[in-house]
This record gives structure tokens, sequence and C-alpha cells, in this order.
């Protein structure tokens, strides 16, 4: 069994979560700077087998896309074109940075540290693995 990763896509950085091999256990894997994120991708999928790519869907409260899918349908584009075999799934990200705030000030972060928008990032890329996962 391959590994499946999930992406939090953002215009700066971008957030990555990973499961293990038998698709049990979602960890935080790392955030890159985004114009980073498709080498970053390609290193990766030649150490690791991936085989599933889980990409946030970003919504507003009603259910309309946010402003920021343009910019995720490009860099779909672009991974289609890169990795044609990997498959690739949406997931909905809804609240994601809220609950990953939440889940670092539950864990006992300080205050410092939970400002660090690349944890956020991580973290909320592996709720969106969590949310895949457990459903």
């Amino acid at each position: 069994m391959g590994r499946i990763l999930a992406i939090d896509y953002g215009t700066k950085r971008t957030g990555l979560a990973i499961t293990d091999e038998l698709q049990l256990i979602a960890s935080g894997l790392t955030t890159v700077e985004t114009k980073q994120l498709m080498p970053f991708l390609k290193r990766y999928f030649q150490q690791e087998e991936v085989e599933l790519v889980l990409i946030g869907e970003p919504k507003q409260k009603d259910g309309t896309p946010s402003l920021s899918e343009t910019y995720i349908q490009k860099f779909l584009t672009l991974f289609k074109q890169q990795f044609p075999d990997k498959p690739l799934k949406r997931i909905d990200e809804r609240f994601t940075s809220k609950l990953a705030f939440q889940s670092m000030i539950d864990s006992g972060l300080k205050k410092k540290q939970r400002q660090n928008k690349a944890l956020v990032d991580e973290v909320s890329a592996t709720i969106i693995l969590q949310t895949y996962l457990y459903r």
C-alpha cells in the first residue's frame, strides 16, 4: 500500500501531511514555499510511494468556491501535467485553519509557536488528511 499525501495549498506557503504505509495515521510532513512545491513533490514522489494525493478545496460558508480556488485550479493543471498517473481527490477544507489553530492551543503550544503560519499550514494539511481517513 502506498501513502496518501494531503496538500493545503496557499499562494505563499503550502502545508503537507502524509499517512504511514498502512494509511492509518496522518502526520504533518512539512510546509514548503509554494514556488518550490513542484520540485519538492517531484523529489518526494521519487523517494516514497504515494498512491493518492488530496488537495484541499476551500469554500465559503455557503458552499461557493473561495477566491483562492483560482490559484488552486492553476496548480491542479500543472500537477496533472507533471504527474498524470497520480490520482487526485479534493477535500472540503472549510474551517481547517481554525481547527488547526485550536488543536495547537489544545496541545499546549505557546502563543509564539501558534503564530508560526507554516506550522498552521502543516496542521491544516493534517486535518484535511484526517478528514479523509476518518469519514
